[in-house]
């Protein structure tokens, strides 16, 4: 099984919104801060599920760890249409990740300095 790649997860969103265009709206930027929102929730959400059932139930429990990760998958979709409703590219985000971890590489001292 391959890796979901940011282009995929971004193509599905779209289709997803084609899908329920009319019940949903179009992505468009002055719905972006709405997605964000919903977003942040769905992160609150995923947070409940590691208060609830603590790092072991995430890692050895095979129901709490299916409702963390779906959780998260909420998270990645509304991450992605946060995207979408801004047009960011999956380009933009690589070069900007790449550019943050290159910072952030020589950003503080590790233990060993």
């Amino acid at each position: 099984m391959k890796d979901l790649s940011l282009s995929e997860m971004l193509d599905m969103q779209r289709k997803l919104h084609e899908h329920y265009r009319a019940r949903w709206g179009e992505l468009v930027p002055g719905l972006g801060k709405e997605l964000m929102l919903w977003m942040m929730a769905e992160a609150g959400e995923a947070a409940q599920v590691i208060k609830k059932q603590g790092d072991e139930g995430i890692l050895m429990d095979e129901a709490a760890r299916s409702h963390f990760v779906e959780e998260m998958c909420d998270v990645l979709m509304y991450f992605g249409d946060v995207l979408l409703a801004y047009s960011v590219t999956p380009e933009e985000i690589r070069d900007a990740y790449i550019q943050k971890y290159e910072r952030n590489m020589t950003r503080w001292p590790t233990v060993n300095q």
